[in-house]
């Protein structure tokens, strides 16, 4: 491949080792750091790749290093970013010219200036060029194999200032975020550009939360129905989930202690945000981010510019440290030394967007379930309580006469409390621990006068590990066990020397203990660890597994498959599901977090779904499996489109029981009320390989790659 500089794009520096890239045709701005500088610069000759990479990494290795692999691949995977967003091209220059004037000529008889204006908007990246803070690009930014998420920002300054903050913080999680932003109002822009998840901060009429209504209206009536109209246009042209602030509560009050009742002013915003949450749930995956909590967490006065500016601004102080000196016209080029703001910021001007940008990748995290957890591993003896069990005796000493439970023993409550909490999100738990079992079960115990409903016991494990073998060892086990990627598993252990044998030779699996009193935190906010919705199937997933690992237990101890099978007396319920059905959220988990047998790995929201349901053109079935062992739950899931089985995934737990088979079949038969030929789809991921013969062993044929048909039903 050979590629040179768009004949478009111009480089402008503005600033020590930052250069502005700039494309004529499509307004894309960049900015980057000297080392994308420089190799822009050594494509101002037409470069052969991956021929001249040695030579490209040549320019970024330091003069005593050798040339490393990471680098090589970091600058390859650089330029071909340039490329896709035709920095980098193939063509000549008179090439380039002619595929844009045709790319633009499609659009024949309308006006210039719109039609040019839709080419920009598709290819549109970043906030608007006047509240762009510019955090430059580098070479770390671009390579690597990370999973490219498309966000789209609708607001004002307080969100699209944010957006290179947020590409930042999504990259330091191995998050390719490309982010477009635009005005509220602009609710086109989300059928124009490709996205994946949308953001939405502040909008303009919090002000009028603070004004009094004549009209007996409650003061937050006009935010929560714009709002409200602002979710529905949107709904009517997407369905990937939004994700909207709420606001932020005041730091100063007109009245100060007189702002008393229900319509003070910083109450009015409080029941602002509880109006905002009560609203989100009559949206399908419209999530609040409680914006308000960040910047209490993190010091509001610091967060908020209404100590200085306006009651209702709610913008950042850091913001007065970023204005350009034409402003101070307005004041007559008087204005007083800054230096005092500075320094209560630390001298940071971008604190605000520091912290927002981290809140909203969070939530970008749970609602994608990118690295999500589903099974925490625990050590025992000095984790979950103090000391070593078979020497204390007991796992705690503690009665009501030594301390409440708030006290020293209160760490170790708040532990087990947030890992209960964690098993109603659908998290399961596994202990590993190097220890005599049966002393274990003989005294983990509890007297009456403790807190049991905040305790763990060991009925609350899915499996154990208790014994002396190497924890690395026992930990593949559980994932052999369990089914488990490694990358699923989160190990908590007090001993550093565990750790860092697991970190060693498991480096797939997270492991925390470091710090014991940050872990309660950790678990309840890590959005790793979070599901945007706790679904009954999630509720019972510990029970669900205890049962799967009964199955297989019977397995083992069955003369054959057939005879296991016939043991087990599998029973499968499959319906039809309605866009008002209440198991579309657990059909979206299903999706979004099964890999294994998932014919096309399509990741459908619920309210994708909803509408899929609602179509005349289209059926949503559901399965659910149980045998005498107890529930699978709803267990498999298929979208068919226009004739097309464009998603089919069944749950791992289910599988090897021919289940999947019997849910197709049902299928066919429903679909006989139709014309034509059914035909589906399989798209090979890099996990789905046990999805790919579904179709073949049920009489199907291969059409094209991929498409596999059937007779007409």
């Amino acid at each position: 491949m050979i590629l040179r500089r768009s004949r478009f794009v111009h480089l402008l520096p503005v600033g020590q080792g930052r250069t502005l890239i700039v494309h004529a045709i499509s307004h894309m701005r960049l900015p980057a750091d000297s080392e994308i500088s420089a190799l822009l610069d050594y494509f101002a000759e037409p470069r052969r790749i991956p021929e001249d990479v040695e030579a490209m990494a040549a320019l970024f290795a330091k003069p005593s290093d050798s040339l490393s692999a990471d680098l090589r691949g970091a600058v390859e995977g650089t330029v071909m970013e340039l490329k896709s967003r035709q920095i980098l091209t193939e063509m000549t220059a008179e090439e380039e010219l002619a595929a844009t004037a045709e790319e633009l000529s499609v659009k024949h008889g309308r006006d210039p200036a719109e039609m040019l204006d839709s080419y920009r908007r598709k290819l549109k990246e970043g906030g608007a060029a006047y509240w762009a803070v510019g955090a430059s690009y580098g070479l770390e930014d671009f390579g690597g194999t990370r999973r490219r998420v498309d966000a789209l920002l609708f607001g004002d300054c307080d969100i699209q200032m944010e957006a290179d903050f947020l590409r930042k913080e999504a990259a330091r999680r191995d998050i390719d975020l490309h982010v477009a932003a635009t005005f509220p109002d602009d609710i086109r822009f989300a059928g124009e550009h490709k996205h994946d998840v949308i953001f939405v901060g502040a909008l303009r009429v919090r002000h009028l939360v603070a004004e009094d209504l004549e009209n007996g209206l409650n003061p937050h009536a006009p935010y929560v129905a714009h709002v409200t109209e602002l979710l529905s246009k949107l709904r009517e042209i997407t369905s990937a989930p939004i994700l909207i602030d709420n606001l932020p509560e005041p730091t100063v009050q007109p009245l100060g202690l007189a702002e008393r009742g229900v319509k003070g002013h910083r109450t009015r915003f409080r029941l602002t945000n509880v109006a905002l949450s009560e609203l989100a749930v009559a949206f399908a995956d419209v999530y609040v981010v409680d914006i308000a909590a960040t910047f209490a967490a993190a010091g509001a006065e610091r967060m908020l510019d209404d100590g200085q500016v306006g009651f209702t601004h709610f913008g950042s102080p850091g913001w007065m440290l970023q204005r350009p000196e034409s402003e101070k016209a307005a004041v007559h080029g008087i204005f007083p030394d800054i230096a005092p703001l500075a320094d209560a910021l630390d001298g940071d001007a971008y604190g605000r967007e520091t912290v927002t940008a981290e809140k909203h990748i969070d939530a970008l995290v749970t609602v994608t379930g990118i690295g999500r957890k589903k099974c925490v591993i625990l050590d025992l003896d000095g984790t979950l309580w103090p000391g070593v069990l078979a020497e204390t005796g007991s796992p705690f000493a503690w009665t009501p006469e030594i301390s409440g439970v708030f006290s020293y023993v209160g760490l170790y409550f708040g532990l087990h409390e947030a890992l209960k909490s964690l098993k109603k999100r659908g998290i399961v738990l596994a202990c590993v621990s190097k220890n005599d079992e049966a002393t274990v079960r003989e005294l983990w115990k509890y007297p009456d006068h403790y807190p049991k409903q905040r305790l763990l016991s060991p009925d609350d494990f899915v499996t154990w590990r208790v014994n002396w073998d190497d924890k690395v060892g026992n930990i593949r086990s559980i994932a052999e066990e369990l089914g488990f990627a490694l990358d699923a598993f989160l190990f908590i252990d007090d001993n550093p020397v565990e750790r860092d044998r697991v970190r060693q030779r498991l480096p797939e699996v997270e492991v925390w203990g470091e710090d014991p009193f940050s872990l309660r935190r950790r678990l309840l906010n890590d959005p790793r660890l979070q599901i945007p919705v706790v679904t009954a199937e999630a509720a019972s997933r510990s029970e669900l597994v205890k049962a799967q690992i009964a199955r297989q237990q019977l397995r083992s101890e069955t003369m054959g498959e057939a005879q296991y099978i016939e043991q087990l007396q599998i029973k499968c319920a499959i319906e039809r599901l309605s866009a008002s059905s209440t198991k579309l959220q657990r059909v979206e988990e299903l999706f979004q977090r099964t890999t294994q047998f998932n014919t096309t790995g399509r990741k459908f929201s619920s309210g994708e779904l909803a509408a899929l349901a609602e179509s005349p053109d289209a059926r949503l079935f559901a399965m659910e499996v149980s045998d005498r062992l107890g529930d699978y739950g709803l267990v498999g899931a298929a979208v068919i489109v226009e004739g097309e089985i464009g998603g089919l995934a069944i749950s791992c737990r289910a599988l090897g029981m021919g289940v999947e088979h019997r849910f197709l079949r049902h299928i066919l038969d429903e679909m006989k009320e139709g014309s034509g030929p059914l035909s589906a789809r399989i798209i090979p991921t890099s996990r789905n390989i046990p999805a790919r013969n579904i179709y073949r062993d049920n009489g199907f044929t291969e059409g094209e790659p991929g498409l596999w048909l059937t007779a007409t039903p």
